[in-house]
Formats: C-alpha cells, sequence, structure tokens
C-alpha cells in the first residue's frame, strides 16, 4: 500500500455534501464565463469570482480538517504500534505543504 491508498478518505462521509458543492461551484464558473461572454460589468465580474474563490476555500478547509481527522489520526496510531515517529511526522509535513499551497 502506497502512502496515500488506505482504507477509505477522510472525506468518504461527507462525499455527497462535497460532490454537491464543487457543482455548485461548477455552476458559478459557467456562470462568470457567460457574464464575460455577455459583456457585463467588470466588478460584477469580479464579485462573482469573490463568491468563488470563498466557495472554494471552503472546501479546502474541509479537507484539511478531514485530512487531519483522519489521515495524521491514522498515521499517529500507526506510529504508537509500529514504533515509526516518521510515519506521523510524514504526514504532518504532508498537510503543512498542502496548507502552503493553498495560501500561495
Amino acid at each position: 500500500m502506497s502512502e496515500h491508498e488506505h482504507a477509505g478518505h477522510g472525506y468518504s462521509s461527507d462525499k455527497d455534501a462535497l460532490l454537491k458543492r464543487l457543482r455548485r461551484i461548477e455552476g458559478q464558473v459557467r456562470g462568470v464565463s457567460r457574464m464575460v461572454d455577455e459583456d457585463n460589468y467588470c466588478i460584477d465580474i469580479l464579485t462573482q469570482i469573490s463568491a468563488i474563490n470563498a466557495a472554494l476555500h471552503k472546501v479546502s478547509l474541509a479537507l484539511v480538517q478531514d485530512h487531519i481527522g483522519h489521515c495524521v489520526v491514522d498515521a499517529a496510531a500507526r506510529s504508537v504500534e509500529t514504533g515509526d515517529a516518521t510515519i506521523v511526522a510524514d504526514k504532518v509535513e504532508e498537510a503543512a505543504a498542502a496548507i502552503g499551497r493553498l495560501l500561495r
């Protein structure tokens, strides 16, 4: 099993809600494309883009919380079981790197 494969992902229980949010964001993006195509006012388009960014940040935060609550906690348990502290350290580093990418 690779480092990214395991019995399930932390978001599995929220998958339907997550997909619903993502479909809503897809619709918002299509709406912005339509606004550009229809030569809508710049500020109105920027307002919609801001709403899309906020929605994506909410999805990102939910995924980070699920990753920490599931994957990092699971790695901590495996670290204790095996005595290998690098298992949890690697997951924490992976989470920190992902958060760093989100903040760029």
